[in-house]
């Protein structure tokens, strides 16, 4: 999911799950309850969901972590323990948080270089409104299956299929939901994913038996994915099929197009499925835009600022905005570089916080262990781990914590109910990895949301492949369809 190259990058075999006999299940739920209590207030309660002002969210976590940290002691937890889980979980996110600030500087430098008007430019002339959803869906799922991350399709052609379809008059939350449904089911079938290598290694199965065996779900759900697509591009009433000739003369009168311009993000593709660190592909995107910018773009650049080289680096840290003769367009064209990262970064930060003190105190493990305790049957045994990976996506933030913590606490239950290791890997990444990106204070769903420009309770709904996931699985077990025993030797 996140775009990292290895395991070791984000720790997760010092990932250690804190138990506290001290504790029991209620005091493990207060803090959760007065998060959500919180969270839900501000949403129904209180105008523009600005409590605190924009940073409203981020608070409540803080308090969240508060309410957990007077729990932890009253259960005899040190801050010596709960202030260093944070650290690690601080530690764990350093690049994350990297890949967010080059990501707005991509955006930014995207933007006056050309990169992502040209995107526009020839998709508006490609991608028609009747097939653009299944499309992006397609063409997402592609992607991500050859980089295995789905931050890195948003990073490159989500935003520009954001761009195009905004420019057909297609609703952003159906187009951001199509390319996240599509870029989490490449990351889920992708050997080069991180988490696909995850959540077998935590179950105790093999990579190519995990995704062989994960197909089996994910595949349906897929294609009911791609048949709602297809029906909901049907139903649209766009106006853009009649503007395309206006927009594309719009493009072509503010920037100097050229496929020259396609160079930059296919070297950056190119490095990813090379398997070249991140940051470095990233890093290169940014400054081989910025010389893009300054080759074909020297109008645009000159309009924005009295220095050429004050406008890019405005584009990197600050904000762009290239007005245009089509109010459309003028919205589309304009990104907050690194400094619009800020409120997503914050956001994880203190997303972190709450994780951290929730695992420091014992109460993610004394919720788990509740689960597992009620799992008499094989189907309640995999309701038990979905709620789990839900749970622990929400209350902790993370979804490697919530494949770790699942995956070590299930992985015996399994073995005791004669299932095969494949059926909790699959469950795993079924509940775990794609419903991250539904959650607004998960890494995973600040991260997208502010890559596309999209807020997640806009592209919830649509996100059909990563709210179907779960229930899949649930529906395969419950009818024992493709549920495989454990073979002793």
């Amino acid at each position: 999911m996140q775009d990292k190259n290895n395991l070791k990058e984000i720790n997760v075999e010092d990932l250690k799950i804190k138990e506290n006999k001290e504790l029991n299940l209620l005091e493990s739920l207060i803090p959760v309850v007065i998060l959500m209590c919180l969270l839900a207030y501000n949403i129904f309660f209180i105008a523009d969901q600005e409590w605190f002002g924009a940073y409203t969210n981020q608070y409540i976590l803080i308090m969240g972590g508060l309410a957990a940290a007077g729990v932890g002691f009253l259960n005899k937890v040190s801050a010596r323990r709960m202030v260093s889980e944070v650290w690690e979980n601080w530690k764990s996110i350093f690049v994350p948080i990297m890949i967010l600030f080059l990501v707005g500087a991509l955006a930014g430098t995207w933007l006056v270089s050309g990169i992502i008007p040209a995107m526009v430019y020839y998709g508006l002339q490609v991608l028609s409104p009747e097939i653009f959803l299944p499309a992006s869906v397609i063409i997402a799922a592609i992607i991500s299956i050859a980089t295995g991350s789905s931050w890195t399709t948003s990073a490159t052609v989500g935003i520009a299929l954001v761009g195009i379809g905004s420019a057909l008059g297609i609703p952003t939350g159906m187009i951001a939901g199509a390319v996240i449904s599509g870029a989490y089911f490449g990351d889920k079938m992708s050997p080069l994913s991180d988490t696909t290598n995850l959540a077998p290694a935590m179950a105790g199965t093999d990579l190519f038996t995990h995704i062989k065996y994960m197909s089996v779900t994910t595949v349906p759900t897929i294609l009911v994915t791609l048949i709602v697509f297809a029906v909901l591009s049907g139903t649209i009433d766009t106006t853009g099929s009649a503007d395309i000739s206006n927009l594309l003369v719009s493009i072509d009168n503010t920037f100097y197009i050229s496929p020259w311009l396609f160079l930059v993000p296919g070297i950056v593709i190119a490095m990813i499925l090379l398997k070249t660190k991140p940051l470095i592909a990233l890093g290169t995107g940014v400054v081989l835009a910025a010389i893009f910018a300054f080759i074909f773009q020297d109008d645009i650049l000159g309009r924005l600022s009295d220095s050429n080289v004050q406008s890019v680096v405005n584009a990197v840290f600050i904000d762009t905005r290239i007005a245009t003769d089509n109010e459309k367009l003028s919205e589309l064209f304009s990104s907050g570089g690194m400094n619009g990262m800020l409120w997503t970064i914050f956001l994880i930060i203190c997303a972190m916080i709450f994780g951290g003190v929730m695992d420091a105190i014992g109460a993610l493990a004394k919720i788990t262990k509740s689960l597992l305790a009620v799992a008499s049957s094989v189907f309640g045994l995999f309701a038990s781990t979905v709620i789990s990976c839900l749970g622990l996506n929400a209350i902790a933030s993370d979804q490697y914590l919530a494949i770790v913590i699942p995956g070590k606490m299930f992985k015996k239950a399994y073995e005791d109910k004669g299932l095969a290791p494949e059926n909790l890997s699959r469950t795993l990444e079924d509940s775990g990895t794609v419903t991250s990106v539904l959650i607004p204070w998960n890494t995973c769903g600040a991260y997208q949301s502010s890559v596309l420009g999209v807020s997640v309770e806009d592209y919830f709904i649509y996100a059909i492949f990563n709210y179907l996931s779960p229930f899949t699985t649930l529906l395969f077990a419950a009818f024992n369809i493709k549920i495989k025993q454990l073979v002793k030797k």
